[in-house]
């Protein structure tokens, strides 16, 4: 018999299912060894030799595996092919003491098909130490400034704050964009828009220059201007100065890697980073899409055959390339995978499946077909209009666009303004229909969502695509962040806290481009260009030096109470606003004789509607634990009413 050991019950169970009964496929349930909970558990005297031990929570099964493995032939370790994967490999063989007694082959596949198990067994390979090397730094990395750093905020700030290598530097992203959005001063502008006519049809334009001076987006400053714009206008004539008709085609974008997954499931499914992990993991093993951690834009030549195949079949030939269209990488982060996330079988669009995984399944099916289909075409007019007013002439800029062929857009739809303009040719002249002045202000830069906090995480090199998802679950999970109705990121108060006494005092551990090069030296470990100690040495000893002086240096910056004039309702003490890990909350004075607290609810959680449940209590936007946003009474627990609704007035 021989064993097969892979990280889930679900991904055994798929396994299980093309293999004969001359196998075993067990899971391990993850990691089966880490470093421990209770203490550092790394040497920095011995080239910081990781201390590894079996969790408790492993320990009844690694047992179990003992035993399987005593039994088996041969073991074959088939956990995923990224680091992580390899190192879990790596630990197995360590736990489990798979030795050269017993005959142990690591396998790898980039989906859980059947032509796709069987090419793998046929093909077994070395476990690849320099990837799990790289997966060790990390994980020496991130134990050593956690377990260092959370101390000092402790005795500085408070209790129970945590500091994280990638964390802190996603926050600080987070952080520095609210402090714009404070600084920010709003400036007044104007907009002219003319709507013109030739015979009955009608079309808008934009004034874009004034006599010989380009319009800046702020170029009209104030009313008076545009009033005075406005009455030059109504009394010009306007004519066609260059008409320009040409064919535009757009292209289709690249099948998913995990970084545009994340993103763009954020803004159309309105999945959070975390769930749409989550979720593509179940497909993944459920073997109905590939590996869903990936940088690569990748096609194998078999998927893209059956891509073309159902697109003939189903859409015609007008909807089939002429040859397969091939997508290079743009990220330099591009690491690992073989091949993009696409789905297994191309011949099928759907599935039965839960709510969540049918639409994201969907999702990559559409993504990766749209990617072997045609442009789409377009009729593109661009009108440039002459103005001759009695103060000055203008030129206004008019444009339209007309779908000839919907090519990709049949499966992978894009909204474009689809509106023509009437036939129009140089010397036309133009009847003037309306002028529109309009005021606007310009805006603060918008607050990071999951699309683009992850966007920038991967711009500026921070963390890896498979690491983006559970950074931002630990921001949200630590209070360091919350969401706010529109779903972007708003610091708490010990976010900003905590975030400013790190960039303050430790400037390089939240700076982006310092963990972009610790993100570079990993990928070099992983390459075996240089060995893992020496980048945790380079680190560690100048990191451990500074962190010494600080805690001399840095005076404690713990919150100080603030006093209110509400009394307690237990004691009749006055009550005080003290701070905590989940931020600013109201407690007793008398404390700890009394022990009352109260939530203080903040403007933007009040709603204004009066609890439909209770009908005595508010009711207010709250936060899961996940950061997802709920409504709730304000009586809680006294009244649990809750809604992912907003209930109506």
């Amino acid at each position: 018999m021989k064993l097969v050991l892979v990280e889930s019950p679900t991904k055994a169970k798929t396994i299980g299912k093309f293999l004969g009964r001359g196998y075993k496929i067990e899971p391990t349930y993850g990691h089966v060894r880490d470093l421990p909970k209770s203490r550092l558990g790394i040497d920095p005297e011995r080239d910081f030799e990781p201390h590894y031990i079996v969790p408790m929570k492993s320990r009844k099964r690694v047992n179990e595996l003992k035993k399987e493995a005593a039994k088996a032939e041969e073991v074959i370790l088939a956990s995923d092919e990224d680091r992580e994967g390899e190192a879990i490999a790596w630990h197995l063989t360590q736990a489990l003491g798979l030795g050269e007694d017993k005959k142990t082959e690591r396998i790898v596949f980039h989906e859980i098909t059947k032509p796709a198990i069987l090419e793998a067994l046929k093909t077994p390979r070395p476990i690849k130490m320099s990837l799990v090397d790289a997966q060790q730094a990390r994980r020496i990395l991130d134990r050593l400034v956690g377990y260092k750093l959370s101390p000092f905020l402790w005795k500085k700030v408070m209790s129970r704050l945590s500091a994280g290598r990638v964390q802190s530097a996603a926050l600080r992203l987070i952080v520095e964009r609210e402090k714009e959005i404070k600084a920010f001063n709003p400036e007044e502008y104007w907009t002219v828009s003319v709507w013109l006519q030739k015979g009955k049809e009608a079309f808008k334009a934009e004034l874009v220059k004034i006599g010989e001076e380009v319009l800046t987006k702020t170029g009209i400053k104030n009313e008076a201007t545009a009033g005075e714009i406005t009455a030059d206008l109504n009394s010009a004539s306007f004519g066609v100065l260059r008409a320009i008709k040409k064919e535009v085609r757009r292209h289709p974008l690249p099948p998913f890697t995990t970084s545009t997954l994340q993103q763009e499931s954020a803004k159309k499914l309105r999945f959070s980073a975390e769930r749409t992990m989550r979720v593509a993991q179940n497909l993944y093993e459920r073997g109905f899409i590939t590996y869903m951690r990936t940088d690569s834009v990748n096609l194998s030549t078999e998927a893209v055959a059956g891509a073309r195949e159902w697109l003939e079949k189903n859409f015609g030939k007008d909807y089939l390339l002429e040859s397969p269209r091939k997508f290079k990488v743009k990220s330099r982060l591009a690491q690992e995978a073989h091949e993009a996330i696409r789905p297994t079988n191309p011949a099928l669009p759907s599935l039965e499946a839960e709510a969540a995984e049918k639409k994201l399944y969907e999702f990559i099916w559409r993504r990766f077909m749209a990617s072997q289909m045609p442009a789409a075409v377009f009729d593109s007019t661009s009108v440039e209009v002459e103005a001759r007013g009695k103060e000055k002439s203008y030129l206004l800029k008019a444009s339209g666009l007309i779908q000839k062929f919907d090519g990709f857009l049949r499966v992978w739809p894009i909204k474009f303004d689809d509106s023509g303009l009437p036939d129009l040719l140089p010397q036309d002249h133009l009847d003037l229909k309306e002028i529109v002045p309009l005021q606007h202000f310009t805006e603060p830069p918008a607050r990071y969502n999951d699309a683009s906090l992850i966007k920038t995480l991967e711009e500026n090199g921070v963390g890896r695509p498979s690491t983006y998802a559970p950074i931002i679950s630990l921001i949200l999970k630590r209070n360091y962040a919350q969401k706010n109705e529109n779903r972007r990121f708003v610091p708490t108060e010990i976010g900003e806290l905590v975030s400013n006494i790190l960039s303050e005092n430790f400037p390089e551990i939240v700076d982006v481009k310092f963990t972009a090069k610790m993100e570079d030296n990993l990928d070099r470990i992983a390459d075996g260009e240089i060995g893992w100690s020496k980048v945790i040495k380079d680190f560690y000893d100048p990191f451990a030096k500074d962190l010494d002086k600080k805690y001399e240096e840095v005076k404690n910056q713990k919150p100080a109470e603030e006093k209110t004039d509400e009394k307690c309702e237990l004691c009749g003490r006055p009550m005080v606003i003290k701070y905590g890990r989940f931020g600013r909350f109201m407690a007793c004075s008398g404390y700890p004789d009394c022990k009352n607290t109260k939530r203080i609810i903040a403007e933007n959680q009040m709603t204004g509607l009066k609890c439909p449940k209770c009908s005595e209590g508010n009711v207010i936007l709250k936060r899961t634990k996940r950061g997802r946003s709920f409504y709730g009474c304000d009586r809680w627990p006294k009244c649990d009413f809750a809604s992912w609704k907003k209930p109506e007035e």
